[in-house]
């Protein structure tokens, strides 16, 4: 299944970016916790380097414990500043504004040597869409002050928001890259929502899903939807579609309802937590 998304939107904003970063001191990185290799948008990276960055991992609530575990320990031997956090949780809060003090400490000491008492540090937030940048950028901020959804695109357009503690920050658009150079990073992005259903085959999707599942959590679909173990994903479809009564009108499963709900079951942890990645290291 090859995914292909680029709105016309994401070029305006990547220049945009571009011309903003001569007054960015920091970088906040936000991915999604439950694809953390996925959700590094390689063209970021390019675009922002020399810059500090601190990585949130945020959906961790979503997420396999012991893998996110695992890709803590890599990357606190790779010496990168991260937090892996539910940003719904209102006690990350002072973790997130810790981490961002702590990442400006060398740009705090320049200022001061320059006699600049009270410097504000000016910050972009970045990602790919739907891993709840907007949703971390309001805990920072306390209070609900952008928009937020569930579904790639929500912010457009580039804002300032001023922060307690001497930071500003900017908020910019959810952006993607024009190519996938691994089709299963498409197939991940797809199912975590970051790229737009409008685009996929929620079918197609749904059995890649289920191939994902069973080879990372064997048995936890079987568990899940109190179904028969199978070892095509076809009839995975129809089991589901059979255990929660999703027929057709005229007899029949009906598969693509079936698809919906199981991505559904999948973006809202009901499947239970599950990461799609795996460390560089391999094993846990």
């Amino acid at each position: 299944m090859n995914i292909e998304w680029y709105p016309g939107h994401m070029t305006k904003a990547m220049r945009q970016m571009k011309e903003n970063l001569k007054k960015i001191d920091l970088i906040l990185e936000i991915r999604d916790a439950r694809i953390p290799i996925s959700s590094f948008n390689p063209d970021l990276y390019e675009l922002t380097k020399g810059k500090i960055r601190l990585c949130i991992f945020n959906k961790a609530d979503l997420a396999d414990a012991e893998v996110s575990l695992a890709f803590s320990r890599e990357f606190r031997d790779k010496g990168e500043n991260f937090l892996f956090i539910d940003s719904r949780d209102s006690s990350n809060r002072k973790k997130i504004l810790k981490e961002i003090e702590h990442a400006s400490l060398p740009k705090r000491e320049r200022d001061r040597k320059r006699g600049i008492k009270k410097s504000m540090i000016r910050i972009m937030a970045l990602g790919i869409p739907n891993a709840g940048k907007s949703t971390v950028i309001n805990l920072l901020a306390g209070k609900k002050s952008m928009k937020t959804g569930n579904k790639p695109g929500v912010t457009r357009g580039s804002s300032w928001i001023h922060l307690a503690g001497g930071y500003d920050l900017m908020d910019t658009p959810g952006l993607l890259w024009p190519k996938f150079s691994d089709p299963l990073d498409g197939i991940k992005l797809s199912v975590t929502g970051a790229v737009s259903d409008d685009v996929t085959d929620p079918v197609e999707l749904s059995k890649e899903l289920i191939k994902l599942i069973d080879g990372l959590y064997p048995g936890r679909l079987t568990q899940c939807y109190n179904i028969d173990d199978t070892e095509d994903e076809n009839d995975t479809l129809r089991e589901i579609a059979i255990a929660r009564n999703l027929l057709l009108p005229g007899g029949g499963e009906d598969i693509k309802r079936a698809s919906s709900l199981l991505l559904n079951d999948f973006r809202s942890g009901s499947l239970g937590p599950v990461t799609l990645d795996r460390p560089f290291r391999g094993k846990i």
